[in-house]
């Protein structure tokens, strides 16, 4: 972890990524109510609000991200990669968040059992475990992982890699977060 790195260096329109269950919207909401930054989480650009994670039309959906990216200040959470150049063009800075297979699945796990509101949820109760979304964690996200270190890798802006929960931890302190378990 990089912990000279300043929440101030990542300037006003942070794009947080990583794979799903590592703690995007957590981070995201903390940075928010940190910086004032307004929070955009992808998720709820691309769902129907309310649904069980039911996609809206593609053309709807880019639009949403469009506007939203265009703004002077924000930060987002999410990665879909059909838009993310569009999204990175638009960054000041970035977070990859990077924890393990097993890290997701757990965190995916309590999350479907927890009586807690999803911080960057679709507004419904509880989300259901489900044998896709296990599959996805475990098969697709691992390729996911590769294909965004990539992009980390490629990209000249601030950024910052997270690599454990114990690192988003260290971060989120030394930021002086207040980060909702």
């Amino acid at each position: 972890m990089n912990t000279l790195l300043t929440l101030d260096a990542l300037g006003p329109r942070i794009c947080i990524m990583g794979p799903s269950n590592s703690g995007k919207s957590t981070l995201a909401d903390a940075i928010s109510r940190k910086t004032s930054l307004p929070v955009v989480y992808l998720d709820q650009l691309h769902h129907v609000p309310g649904s069980q994670w039911r996609p809206r039309a593609t053309a709807e959906f880019l639009q949403l991200h469009t506007e939203a990216v265009s703004q002077d200040r924000w930060v987002i959470e999410g990665n879909y990669t059909r838009c993310l150049e569009e999204r990175l063009a638009h960054a000041t800075g970035l977070i990859l968040l990077d924890v393990s297979v097993p890290v997701a699945l757990l965190r995916y796990i309590r999350r479907c059992f927890s009586s807690a509101r999803r911080i960057g949820g679709l507004g419904s109760d509880r989300d259901p475990v489900t044998l896709a979304m296990l599959k996805y964690i475990i098969r697709t996200a691992p390729q996911n992982r590769k294909r965004h270190q990539q992009i980390f890798d490629r990209v000249s802006l601030p950024k910052i890699q997270l690599h454990s929960l114990d690192e988003i931890k260290a971060c989120s302190e030394h930021w002086a977060l207040n980060v909702r378990r």
